[in-house]
């Protein structure tokens, strides 16, 4: 999303609470000056990587197993 620096501090709440889920560039002149980002942006992509790896129907005891025997 870009948005131009007058609307950011016009809406600066409404723009931090999307900026946790994607990236705003800020504006000013018609050029890019800055951009607003969630700094755990690769911890999320990572753990919502993760869900599904393990199938449901696997325990959680057997997965640890499954992954001491691994090492």
């Amino acid at each position: 999303m870009s948005i131009t620096a007058t609307e950011l501090k016009s809406n600066l709440s409404k723009y931090l609470l999307l900026a946790e889920t994607e990236d705003i560039y800020i504006t000013r002149n018609g050029k890019v000056i800055a951009k607003l980002s969630n700094p755990y942006q690769d911890r999320v992509d990572i753990a919502k990587s993760l869900f599904g790896a393990v199938p449901d129907s696997v325990t959680l005891e057997e997965a640890k197993a499954e992954r001491l025997n691994a090492l």
